[in-house]
């Protein structure tokens, strides 16, 4: 090749990759929170701790959050607004940007906020009053998601906790002690409720991309309870079992969630210090196995949009394929970081261009 031609070759080159018109790179984050409200292990300051999902998951940058010493019970966010929304102990809900690094809103509630979820078009904001308040008045407290305002209050049952907002944005659903209630997304009407569901309390669950199935967390075993949206009951209720003995674990599940093409179903047993994994695409679920983890905790579980990683309430990450640990949180310190709260944030050129669950939800259909 001659001199000319390399010459040539090596601008065009260039110009591609400068042109005007070239995209930039997709950048996919985790961003997680600090302190945790419902664990002690593996807290790191007041803040949002931000970690590059395509370098390893390695540590970014920390935002200074000191409203986090409420310590947090919910992290949610949405593509639509581009915005992540957090609530924390003490009853304050907010509105960060993830584009400018800064809070955009705050509001107070007395009842409390737990773990709060956004319909899909960004209007409305469904907030738990929280699974210690236990009176008359526990529910819903619906916020206008453009500035934090109160529009709404639904009584629902006591102890309201866990909530979710369904991918196609018709449903809202919520935990209360042993019910399940479905409402309907645009204005909070209730759709049906489904009772008695999981074996005591309230715990997390996760929705199918078309609302038929839910998988309940149990109160006194690692297991859930499959429900039938469609048919409004618990169809049946699916144990995990001790690798050793292979019996019934007797102590709660806190954590369940489906991988995005909605094969498997991954459950915490966070005492035990394991994930449970079950084949969904079978009737009765059947077991796959199980991965160790390094701590126990709160217990939490989501995966990363593209499917490939599994997170928890711990530091550790693993690959949903292989099912082998391939990378570890850690702060600069080289601390192990962990926490239940975390929200994986895609952005290009520094736009935000798309924001995950912090459940792990089915999403066939939507771009898993």
């Amino acid at each position: 090749m001659n001199h000319a031609l390399r010459l040539f070759l090596a601008l065009t080159l260039l110009s591609t990759c400068f042109s005007p018109g070239a995209e930039a790179p997709l950048k996919r984050y985790l961003y997680m929170t600090s302190p945790d409200g419902a664990q002690q292990q593996g807290r790191s300051g007041t803040g949002i701790l931000i970690f590059d999902i395509d370098d390893g998951h390695k540590f970014v940058k920390r935002i200074e959050m000191p409203i986090f010493e409420e310590t947090l019970r919910g992290f949610t966010g949405c593509t639509k607004t581009g915005k992540l929304y957090y609530s924390t102990h003490q009853g304050t809900l907010g509105c960060f940007d993830p584009e400018t690094g800064k809070t955009v809103w705050e509001s107070k509630f007395k009842m409390g906020c737990d773990r709060s979820c956004i319909t899909p078009d960004g209007k409305r904001i469904y907030v738990p009053t929280g699974w210690w308040f236990q009176t008359e008045d526990s529910g819903f407290i619906v916020v206008d998601a453009s500035n934090g305002e109160k529009i709404d209050h639904i009584k629902v049952g006591k102890q309201a906790h866990n909530s979710i907002a369904s991918l196609d944005g018709r449903f809202v659903y919520l935990g209360t002690q042993t019910k399940l209630t479905q409402f309907r997304a645009e204005d909070g009407h209730p759709v049906q409720e489904i009772s008695p569901v999981g074996e005591s309390g309230v715990f997390p669950y996760c929705v199918d991309s078309k609302n038929h199935w839910a998988f309940v967390c149990l109160g006194k075993h690692v297991g859930v309870d499959v429900v039938d949206l469609k048919e409004g009951r618990v169809t049946s209720r699916l144990f995990a079992t001790d690798p050793k003995t292979g019996r019934k674990i007797k102590h709660r599940t806190h954590g369940a969630g489906m991988t995005p093409d909605e094969t498997e179903l991954w459950i915490s047993d966070q005492a035990g210090k394991k994930l449970f994994v079950f084949d969904i695409t079978k009737r009765p679920p059947e077991a796959k196995g199980h991965v160790d983890l390094s701590m126990g905790g709160h217990g939490w579980i989501t995966f990363s949009l593209d499917g490939r990683y599994a997170y928890s309430h711990t530091p550790d990450i693993f690959d949903v394929k292989t099912k082998k640990k391939v990378a570890t949180l850690k702060t600069p310190d080289g601390k192990e970081f962990a926490s239940s709260k975390f929200i994986e944030v895609q952005m290009r050129s520094g736009k935000v261009v798309r924001i995950s669950n912090e459940f792990g939800l089915g999403r066939v259909g939507f771009g898993q």
